[in-house]
């Protein structure tokens, strides 16, 4: 039986993405006509198969190999292999590594503090902007998040690290841009040195921060990350493309996920009470979280994964089947690129009824263990999704609380929160907002406190 879809192009389907308006929206739309499996035309990849059911992707689940095509954007970042697409045989070593950092609590407490430290600058920020002055969430908010996994992958040793968000901007504009066809400022050979230069610089940064961690014997404030990876015996080259990977892994997408949520509670005002108000119970008059508080903040955590429902960081992800697979009635040979859309899946009305509509109730328990395992993928899936989920939570939780209890948002009549793929679910003119202080309700009143 033959997998349904749209007819073949000659321009191997860019036109399609194009005109539905990117490759994110293009999916919605090919779910909708042609049902939960569908092959059509992917730029880059000549064609594959999408699977927008949770219940067929568990059949999925176990591939361990990327389409090598599809990432070759990012091999200017790596001085030795593409991490993105390592052969299954190295890639678990690698991965086992960075979940024994990243998902570690050790490792968040150790820089829960520093976290803090940056969310409330930014707090504090916006509660001073003029009553008609509003913030712009992505901007700050990705910001944000890079100084956070600046100082969580370099630990205290990058001597300037407001230089290293700016080389890594630089490098990030440069390499996406060219990927989206995004007008970036300067001649090609300009731009290019720019971004030769930030890189070497991010690497020499790297190198010193391996240098410092053994001069220290591996003690003090040093980096959980290049810590593991030095002891683990990895090339110089190696740590320095863990990092860079890193650093573009886990710096738009958190960002964006808050923004996206503060963009939601801003429309549903009944939401941003009863989260405030729980900020308010957990916390008191203090002015931010605890670690062990984070767990506390149930209603705050089931608002986030509504928002990453609605508007998944990283939109899809890709695979490559290593054998024949059968899914849904459908033979999938060998040598298939699979396409993973998470918007579609997110959206997918036969397990999320009245899928557009926002409402963090989805994700009690009781409502939870009765949805398939898949249908909630914001960090992916398998042996390929983010080593770096649980301490994106962490950050995006912290970032919440922070604003939350000491800001309240509104939209900006009239601006347009419209949502397009760049590398990240990005808005395409930002995410605009009213920021005001908020006065503590009921049993917390008083000056907030800034420690834990």
């Amino acid at each position: 039986m033959d997998i349904p879809g749209p007819e073949p192009h000659p321009d191997g389907g860019a036109g399609a993405v194009a005109a539905a308006g990117g490759l994110h929206t293009y999916q919605l739309r090919l779910h909708a006509r042609y049902g939960p499996v569908v092959r059509f035309q992917l730029p880059g990849a000549d064609d594959a198969v999408s699977i927008a059911d949770p219940v067929l992707l568990e059949a999925t689940a176990h591939i361990n190999q990327r389409p090598k095509r599809l990432f070759e954007f990012l091999a200017p970042l790596c001085e030795a292999d593409n991490l993105q697409v390592l052969e299954a045989s190295e890639h678990g070593p690698w991965r086992r590594l960075l979940l024994s950092v990243f998902a570690g609590r050790p490792s968040h407490e150790q820089h829960f503090a520093r976290f803090t430290e940056l969310a409330t600058d930014l707090a504090v920020r916006w509660a001073g902007h003029g009553a008609d002055e509003p913030v712009e969430l992505q901007k700050d908010l990705t910001a944000l998040t890079l100084r956070m996994i600046c100082a969580y992958a370099l630990g205290g040793d990058a001597a300037d690290p407001d230089r290293v968000s700016a080389a890594f901007e630089v490098v990030l504009t440069e390499y996406l841009g060219r990927l989206y066809h995004v007008p970036v400022p300067g001649t090609e050979e300009e731009r290019a040195r720019r971004a030769e230069e930030a890189l070497a610089f991010l690497r020499a940064t790297v190198d010193e921060v391996v240098a410092a961690h053994h001069r220290s014997g591996g003690r003090g404030g040093r980096s959980d990350l290049i810590g593991a990876l030095v002891e683990s015996g990895a090339s110089p080259a190696r740590i320095r493309d863990t990092v860079m990977v890193t650093l573009l892994a886990a710096h738009h997408t958190t960002g964006v996920a808050v923004s996206w949520t503060l963009h939601l509670l801003g429309r549903h005002p009944e939401a941003a009470a009863r989260a405030a108000d729980e900020l308010d119970r957990v916390l008191g008059d203090r002015a931010a979280p605890s670690y062990a508080d984070l767990r506390r903040l149930t209603y705050l955590d089931m608002v986030l994964k509504e928002a990453m429902r609605l508007f998944p960081p990283g939109p899809y992800g890709a695979r490559e089947t290593t054998e024949p697979l059968v899914l849904g009635g459908y033979e999938i040979p060998a040598g298939t690129t699979l396409f993973y859309p998470f918007w579609a899946v997110h959206l997918n009305p036969d397990h999320w009824p009245e899928p557009e509509r926002f409402d963090p109730e989805r994700f009690t328990p009781e409502a939870a263990a009765g949805r398939p395992r898949l249908a909630h993928i914001p960090f992916g899936l398998g042996p390929r999704s983010c080593e770096g989920a649980s301490l994106a939570t962490v950050e995006a939780l912290l970032t919440l609380s922070v604003l939350l209890k000491r800001l309240t948002f509104r939209p900006v009549p009239g601006h347009e929160v419209r949502p397009i793929e760049r590398f990240v679910l990005w808005a395409a003119d930002d995410i605009r907002m009213y920021a005001r202080p908020r006065r503590p309700r009921g049993g917390a009143g008083g000056a907030l406190r800034a420690g834990p």
